[in-house]
């Protein structure tokens, strides 16, 4: 049986002082009765006491959902945090704007940064408009202080429209890392004391946006780092591939200047090619040039020992790659491939579109890497020579595109290596097919 409750006692109670007027009632008209009307007595309190408890065990309470209604402040931080994660600007204050006067109870919202209206919208916006100066003393006051300012009358809102229904607001900064970067204003059509709910509301949506635009700009702050990141990764390949090419040709200054000047020609055009080159991106045909430029000059020294293949969908060439991704992969089966091989060596590069993403191998039958040296030959650092090529385009592409989207390496000694590059798609491409050539020759004596 469960725990007796004051509600139970109760409602005994008042049933036991009814009962017993009633048994004396009975017994003053018939004594020799009081036996039986006591028995009596005791079964229907007991059985009382039994449905109060089941009643009360088994009962059902109903709440109306308009009795007590979603936060509203939550609603508009939902729909607006796809808007305010892209800055504070005329753009996302109108947004903003748009979503509080939709799903709160006033009459009209202006968003504002610390000198001009970026938005306004409801009541009177025939003329409140968006795009001026801050005019109102009150604003210029909460941009300065970065307090919550209560108007109650017109003549506060300093409005030079005699018609303007606005008749009161609550203006609060939207603080930002410590600082005010502008505010939201919320208007009622009511002199005097704003309701208790709409500063609440106010306080409440400043926050959000401030907390908002702080998130935004950490976003701003993350992507500056990943470009700066990829700048110095960028600004390591230029010098290493330049005094590489230097020392090729300079090996041809004695022995064939004709060669050495010919080299020299085009290592000028493939630099006046880069510096007029903006941005981390340029399309595959641009960084297939790069290659061949790079190839073209090693030809010149390995002559015969090199042999390179191209197998490359002619429908990829015009897509946008990341700025010198190939370049290093094939110097690197050069190098590291090719160069340490007693006898000649191949070095094949194929493009081709798979499942929505371009896949690029680079491949050589060279000495090949061993299994102890393949895990670390992606640190930045690791290995002989320059520290850059292979870790730098690995770190560039994960930077871009995701952890998932670094290079991928296959290595056996004595039968070469493999590195796979995949790039994904951002449109559609053309139809497959391919072509397989030859790098360009050039008659080294």
């Amino acid at each position: 049986m469960s725990k007796f409750t004051s509600i139970n006692g109760g409602i005994i109670l008042r049933w036991c002082l009814i009962q017993l007027f009633l048994v004396g009632l009975i017994t003053l008209i018939k004594p020799d009765l009081w036996l039986v009307i006591a028995i009596m007595l005791l079964a229907s309190a007991l059985a009382t006491y039994l449905v109060v408890e089941y009643i009360q065990k088994h009962r059902v309470i109903k709440i109306k959902l308009d009795e007590h209604p979603i936060d509203p402040t939550l609603q508009i931080a939902n729909e607006t945090l796809p808007y305010l994660r892209r800055g504070l600007n005329e753009e996302t204050a109108y947004k903003t704007a748009e979503i509080i006067l939709k799903l709160s109870d006033v009459s009209a919202v202006a968003v504002t940064d610390r000198e001009k209206v970026l938005a306004y919208i409801g009541e009177c916006s025939d003329h409140h408009k968006a795009g001026g100066p801050i005019i109102t003393y009150a604003t210029k006051q909460a941009v300065e202080t970065g307090e919550l300012i209560i108007i109650k009358d017109k003549k506060g809102l300093q409005c030079p429209e005699k018609n303007c229904t606005l008749q009161s607001a609550v203006i609060a900064p939207l603080i930002c890392k410590g600082e005010v970067a502008g505010t939201v204003k919320l208007y009622q059509t009511i002199q005097g004391d704003l309701q208790p709910s709409v500063v609440k509301l106010a306080l409440a949506v400043a926050q959000l946006l401030g907390l908002q635009m702080e998130l935004a700009e950490l976003d701003r702050q993350a992507q500056l780092v990943t470009k700066a990141e990829l700048d110095a990764l960028h600004a390591q390949i230029n010098p290493h591939f330049l005094f590489n090419t230097l020392n090729t040709i300079i090996t041809y200054t004695r022995t064939n200047p004709d060669t050495s000047r010919k080299l020299l020609i085009r290592l000028a055009s493939f630099f006046r090619q880069t510096l007029k080159r903006h941005g981390h991106y340029n399309t595959l045909r641009e960084e297939i040039e790069y290659v061949n430029t790079y190839l073209y000059l090693e030809k010149a020294r390995f002559r015969e020992k090199l042999k390179v293949q191209s197998n490359i969908d002619p429908a990829l060439l015009d897509l946008q790659v990341p700025v010198l991704t190939l370049q290093p992969l094939v110097e690197n089966a050069v190098k590291h491939g090719v160069q340490p091989k007693m006898s000649p060596g191949t070095v094949t590069i194929s493009a081709k579109l798979v499942k929505g993403e371009m896949l690029f191998e680079i491949k050589d039958d060279g000495v090949g890497i061993d299994s102890e040296r393949l895990p670390k030959i992606l640190l930045p650092g690791f290995g002989s020579g320059n520290g850059v090529g292979l870790s730098n385009v690995h770190e560039r592409l994960k930077s871009l595109y995701g952890e998932e989207y670094g290079l991928r390496i296959e290595s056996e000694i004595d039968k070469g290596t493999d590195v796979y590059v995949r790039i994904p798609l951002n449109e559609e491409s053309g139809e497959e097919g391919g072509y397989v050539g030859e790098i360009e020759s050039i008659n080294y004596r």
